[in-house]
Parts: C-alpha cells; sequence; structure tokens
C-alpha cells in the first residue's frame, strides 16, 4: 500500500493522462479531498480523440462518451472517482472547483480565463482522490489584471458583454454566412481575443466539431 501511495502525485497522474491527449489544469485541497481538473492538451487532444473508436462510430456524444473511457480508466489506476461536467442535473460544480484551483479566474465577462491557456480554458472531467497530495504552486493572480481586455468587443453578434450572454443571438450568428466564416470555422472570436489563447490552438476541424455540438443544444 505504501508503494502504491508514493506513485499517486500530481507528476504521475499528469503523465498518464498526457499519453491520453490530456492534461491536469489544476486541482485544489478540501477536507481531506484532493480535486484535480483535466483538460484537453492542444493541439495534441484533437488527434487521440479522432482516431479514437468513438469518433468512429457516429452514435450521439462521442466526446463524452471517449472522456468517460479514458478518464475514467485513469481514475480506476489511481484509485480515485471520476466526474465529468456531461452528468447532470444536478453538475458538478466545475466553474467553482476551477476558481478554487487558482489556476483559472473569473474574467470581466464572467468566463473562465486560466493562467496558461487564457479563455481557451474548458474540462474533459475530474478526478476526486480521497488523500491530500502535493499541488503545483500557483500565480494566484489573474492574467486579466495586466490584460487591455480585448475580449470586451470581440464578439461581432454582441452576444458577450458584462451585463449578459444572449445565447439565441450568438446561435443565429452562427448560422448566418458572416458567422460560418468567422467563429464557427475558426473559433469563438471572444476567446481567441485573449492574448493567451493561443497557446491553446484548435485545428479548424476541431473547431467546427464544438460548434456544431453548440448548435444542437
Amino acid at each position: 500500500m505504501a508503494t502504491f501511495q508514493k506513485q499517486v502525485t500530481y507528476a504521475s497522474i499528469n503523465k498518464k493522462l498526457k499519453r491520453n491527449g490530456l492534461i491536469l489544469r489544476g486541482g485544489f485541497t478540501q477536507e481531506r479531498q484532493t480535486i484535480l481538473l483535466i483538460g484537453p492538451n492542444e493541439p495534441f487532444f484533437w488527434e487521440y480523440f479522432r482516431n479514437s473508436s468513438e469518433y468512429k462510430d457516429t452514435l450521439p456524444d462521442p466526446m463524452d462518451r471517449w472522456s468517460k473511457r479514458v478518464i475514467g480508466e485513469i481514475a480506476s489506476d489511481f484509485n480515485s472517482k471520476a466526474v465529468y461536467p456531461s452528468d447532470g442535473p444536478p453538475y458538478a460544480p466545475f466553474y467553482t472547483w476551477a476558481v478554487l484551483s487558482k489556476n483559472a479566474f473569473v474574467s470581466p465577462l464572467k468566463l473562465l480565463v486560466h493562467e496558461e491557456v487564457g479563455l481557451m480554458i474548458s474540462y474533459r472531467g475530474a478526478l476526486i482522490l480521497e488523500r491530500s497530495i502535493e499541488l503545483p504552486v500557483t500565480s494566484e493572480k489573474s492574467p486579466c489584471e495586466a490584460c487591455n481586455e480585448p475580449c470586451l468587443s470581440a464578439c461581432p453578434a454582441d452576444a458577450l458583454n458584462l451585463a449578459s450572454y444572449d445565447t439565441d443571438a450568438c446561435k443565429s450568428y452562427l448560422g448566418a454566412s458572416t458567422g460560418q466564416d468567422t467563429c464557427f470555422k475558426k473559433g469563438c472570436r471572444v476567446r481567441i481575443s485573449c492574448p493567451l489563447s493561443p497557446k491553446n490552438g484548435r485545428y479548424e476541424d476541431q473547431t467546427r466539431f464544438h460548434m456544431k455540438a453548440f448548435l444542437k443544444l
């Protein structure tokens, strides 16, 4: 048992995730539990997913099913519990968890902004360990503090502002020819406008995959 405990580290879990196109995006310890947040390791993630059986079988929700299979296996390897943002209601509080990790922060538009990948942050799941493990030191300072906030005026549909998010306006723009040539193919203009977002670049077919899923909601 002592040997197994020694192997359960942030680095060892991260190493296993990276072998599957994923990466740890921070974590926190609370009441003797450690919660670790898992995101895509771009730009490698898309190739791992696109070569999976879930992507090729034409069944619904391929990325959610892939995430559950891959993260579920890794959770079992480290004697932990896997949790997914797609499961609910009730849904796990990923937004709150991200802020508690002190790797992600609330941006002026209320979207999460991550200290490494900016507004392109997303989570495929989380691991809950019934133990405390050492976590990397974080800056605990939002990248927005040293930014001129281009995100505030980046939305071409005027759907996202300080007051609210107009989902209908966003979808309407994406369905129009202009939206097809911009956000639908190249990604959300707001998210891309963040100076940190280029570190989390996506392929064009990957962006289209996510946009199609969004329009079906």
